[in-house]
């Protein structure tokens, strides 16, 4: 056995010792953890959903994926001719009824869901009211803070508004009224943020 042999063997422990001391250890087992785990993508693919309309007007909801609010494609159907008041709030039901109907199982595949109940109507404004205010018939201060924000954001975007981001919400009769913001924020945190009001005055 020579010289270097020797030394090589001599340096083994040694070598194995300052690597326990700096925490690694070897081992001839594969350390395979897999992929990292999925995201939920809040993306469709496909056809659109079956509850859509090939007749009517083309709209966007918002509904709920992984903690905040993503625009779906949707149809109103409006009658032709309809005026303009008349087809404001006929879009605006149509819109509160995609809202609170299930998604369909593609969207609810890709991690959609919605907090708006069922059964709400909702009317034109009445005799003191701004001309573009939209009275539900359940006071926007009753529903959850999800489901304001996704009427919210719905409708403050839509042909049932002016389009400017915002939209004049009340309850039935003459309950106040206040004029809602749909936010970056709003869209982001949903259940934290509620969306920004000013109390508008009637006429």
């Amino acid at each position: 056995m020579t010289a270097r042999t020797v030394r090589r063997l001599l340096a083994l422990p040694l070598l194995a010792g300052l690597l326990t001391g700096c925490g690694i250890r070897s081992t001839e087992v594969p350390t395979d953890f897999g992929a990292a785990p999925s995201r939920v993508p809040c993306s469709l693919t496909g056809s659109a959903p079956s509850a859509q309309s090939a007749h009517g007007v083309p709209v966007q909801v918002f509904l709920l994926c992984s903690s905040s609010l993503a625009a779906v494609d949707r149809t109103v159907p409006v009658p032709v001719g309809t005026p303009d008041a008349r087809r404001r709030v006929i879009v605006a039901q149509g819109l509160l009824d995609q809202l609170a109907a299930s998604p369909s199982p593609a969207e609810r595949g890709a991690g959609y869901t919605t907090y708006v109940p069922g059964g709400l109507s909702v009317a034109g404004p009445g005799p003191k009211d701004p001309e573009d205010a939209l009275r539900l018939s359940r006071a926007p201060g009753r529903l959850t803070p999800y489901a304001l924000a996704q009427l919210v954001c719905t409708l403050s975007d839509s042909a049932a508004t002016e389009g400017d981001g915002s939209v004049i919400l009340g309850g039935p009769g003459t309950q106040p009224l206040r004029r809602y913001e749909c936010t970056d924020d709003v869209r982001n945190r949903p259940g934290s943020t509620e969306p920004p009001s000013s109390q508008v005055t009637a006429a």
